[in-house]
């Protein structure tokens, strides 16, 4: 019989430490900000499913090395459940998207997790609906499309329902892991081993099949592939996972904001682009909806 432990009560932790994991944790999206331009900039082009693969495969079996422990019990499907969400279907997703629309509208649909998750809490965990998130994460969404979106943008079914299902499955993901916890005795880069290594494992025939291995990587591509791997899921998700367990989810997705808001800084930065007003209002605006979501009104400080 499988013991898991159970998320740390918001009450037995001090306002300090909450503070502290949540900054710990907001370095996590701004990491991930970083995918879009390591896809597009590093990465052979048109092949997705490879490019996940390669991007938990491999960190999830280094990961298993590091903690060298395997599940036990229900946690061999609680993990391929977890790892298919977040990860095995989330990662492709998230590169159809990507290709199939201009990066601010695919940023945008993702903008939308913290709404899914705020509902998700109440029908998994049987949360109170905070409207005061909810309403929140609309801003927040609105601020990124402020930021992101191009008046020549344009629309793809085939890159909105990939960009709405990605972000639907993270959100699933991240309500499942903060019901289940984790077993007792085992790391978080333990959790998170399990779940990229059944990630790569659902992802790997389909990437062979479908995609193939991309003729001619290169230097940049072996570098990106390592980023997103190494940096971008094993360091990543080994925070993720102890902040949900940590932090309110609801809270915690909406930490989300700053990757696209990252990736935006990202295209100032590297590629020469310029923020106008109008994006600047809504970089403000988001950041200020991300902040938000960390309070509830009527209590002081960061609160579940």
């Amino acid at each position: 019989m499988t013991t898991t432990t159970a998320p740390t009560a918001p009450s037995a932790t001090t306002a300090g430490a909450r503070f502290g994991w949540t900054a710990l944790t907001a370095i996590v999206p701004m990491v991930w900000g970083t995918t879009y331009i390591v896809t597009t900039h590093l990465l052979p082009e048109g092949h997705p499913l490879f490019a996940a693969l390669m991007r938990s495969l491999p960190a999830g079996l280094i990961a298993l090395l590091v903690s060298r422990r395997l599940p036990r019990g229900s946690w061999w499907w609680k993990s391929l459940v977890l790892g298919t969400l977040n990860m095995g279907a989330f990662f492709p997703l998230l590169f159809v998207a990507a290709q199939h629309l201009p990066g601010g509208v695919a940023a945008t649909l993702g903008a939308s997790q913290p709404i899914v998750v705020a509902f998700l809490a109440v029908a998994i965990l049987h949360e109170r609906l905070s409207a005061w998130r909810v309403w929140w994460g609309a801003a927040g969404m609105l601020g990124v499309a402020m930021v992101v979106l191009r008046p020549d943008a344009g629309f793809d079914a085939i890159g909105i329902l990939a960009g709405l299902a990605g972000a639907a499955s993270m959100g699933t993901g991240v309500v499942l892991t903060k019901k289940w916890g984790r077993p007792e005795g085992v790391s978080a880069i333990g959790l998170a081993g399990w779940q990229l290594t059944a990630a790569g494992l659902v992802l790997l025939i389909p990437a062979l099949a479908i995609d193939g291995v991309p003729a001619g990587i290169d230097g940049p591509a072996l570098l990106g592939y390592a980023w997103l791997g190494l940096i971008g899921a094993l360091a990543t998700y080994t925070i993720w996972f102890s902040g949900i367990r940590r932090l309110p989810v609801t809270a915690t997705a909406l930490l989300g904001l700053l990757s696209p808001l990252v990736a935006a800084v990202l295209g100032v930065v590297l590629a020469g682009e310029t923020l106008t007003p109008l994006q600047l209002a809504g970089f403000v605006l988001a950041l200020a909806a991300m902040l938000a979501g960390q309070l509830a009104p009527g209590r002081k400080g960061i609160v579940s």
